[in-house]
């Protein structure tokens, strides 16, 4: 009992005594136990209310989460029900397509299987054609090679023909082998002579006799090429003015060696024919050197080319036929007066025939009316069509027979 006084005397004074004064103030224990209970006190009301609080806030976010939870449950059976609409939309559309693309994929097979045919067909047709056109080709080429071996024949001919004009000699030699084939086509053997001498020694390329004239046709050959060349290579007016000197020179000295040798007083015609080979010398002749053809034309020389020796030749024949129609004219007078007897029996032989036609013709009527009795009477008996007092014609030559009908059949 003493040490339970004694301890609450010495708490007491313990709690008494002072432990630090504020402001002068002093501060004891007690007070200080005192003013900490207060606080814990306080404390522990506020940790209550912020509890307090703290579950009211919780209870209003669960309630909110609560009502989002169900706002979020509607939405989902919203999402489900959409998704399930979707669903059977999405299958529907899945069907529709699925059916669209099978008969878009039969309309592509069809249109594939029609684009096959026609692209065959069209590659037939096109092997065809084009078969027949390599074979068209092949026989264009074929010609075309024909063609060429011709024109390689053509140039080395050209080239050979180059060369006999560049030789005077073989140019000549050209020039009157021309000549000589338009002469010998045109006219008969006996009227014309290659390389005659005339009284005179000299020999013209050839003459030509004319019937009922004694005096022969001269025509010599001529080809002056080199100066005609010359002046058509021509540029300048000094060389146009030489090769033209070059080209009357040399015509004017061939129209006097024919004037001069070949015409002969007596013997030949009064006019002699110079023949130049070539169309186109014919022509520049003409066409550039008028002075030198009115020379040749006083000297009674006339330039022919081949179309011009032609038609003299054919002229010429026409000439020779209407001769010997003349010498043979008593001849063709005597075989037309025996052309007329012949045509004299011919027709009294046919007078002839005609009268023995006349009388056959008149037998074959009497047949033929013959044959018509007899043919319609046949056709009266088939017929049965007599009466009692009726019986067949005397035309049957003298058979009569007397048919009579009674209509009664007897027994």
């Amino acid at each position: 009992m003493t040490c339970s006084l004694f301890v609450p005397n010495r708490i007491g004074s313990e709690m008494s005594e002072i432990l630090f004064s504020i402001n002068g103030m002093n501060v004891t224990l007690g007070v200080l136990v005192a003013v900490l209970s207060g606080l814990a006190v306080f404390l522990l009301a506020g940790l209550l209310f912020a509890q307090g609080r703290q579950s009211r806030v919780r209870a209003l976010e669960a309630q909110e989460q609560s009502l989002r939870v169900e706002e979020l449950q509607q939405r989902v059976f919203e999402l489900l029900r959409v998704h399930s609409e979707t669903s059977g939309r999405v299958q529907s559309l899945a069907e529709g397509v699925g059916n669209k693309q099978e008969e878009l994929t039969r309309s592509v097979n069809q249109r594939l299987d029609t684009v096959t045919q026609r692209l065959g067909d069209s590659l037939s047709n096109a092997a065809k054609e084009t078969a027949e056109s390599l074979s068209k080709l092949n026989e264009r080429l074929a010609v075309v090679d024909a063609a060429q071996s011709r024109m390689s024949e053509l140039s080395s001919s050209m080239v050979k023909l180059n060369d006999v004009l560049a030789n005077k000699q073989s140019r000549g030699a050209f020039g009157q082998g021309r000549m000589e084939a338009i002469i010998s086509d045109g006219l008969p053997k006996n009227a014309y002579e290659f390389q005659f001498t005339l009284k005179n020694r000299n020999r013209p390329d050839c003459i030509i006799r004319v019937p009922g004239d004694d005096r022969v046709f001269v025509i010599d050959a001529k080809f002056p090429l080199e100066s005609l060349t010359a002046f058509r290579k021509a540029q300048t007016d000094e060389e146009r003015s030489v090769a033209t000197k070059g080209v009357k020179n040399d015509i004017s000295v061939h129209i006097t060696n024919i004037a001069d040798r070949y015409i002969v007083q007596g013997e030949t015609q009064d006019v002699a024919l110079m023949f130049v080979p070539s169309e186109s010398i014919y022509a520049d002749l003409h066409e550039f050197f008028d002075d030198v053809i009115q020379k040749a034309h006083k000297r009674r020389v006339l330039l022919v080319s081949p179309t011009l020796l032609m038609l003299a030749i054919q002229v010429i024949r026409t000439v020779i036929q209407d001769a010997k129609m003349r010498e043979q004219a008593e001849v063709i007078q005597l075989e037309v007066g025996k052309l007329m007897g012949d045509v004299r029996k011919l027709n009294e032989r046919a007078q002839k025939v005609q009268s023995h036609f006349g009388h056959l013709s008149e037998n074959i009527v009497g047949i033929s009316t013959s044959a018509e009795r007899i043919f319609r009477h046949g056709q009266r008996i088939a017929a049965v069509e007599f009466d009692e007092k009726e019986g067949i014609s005397s035309d049957s030559e003298g058979v009569v027979t007397t048919l009579k009908l009674t209509g009664q059949a007897r027994e």
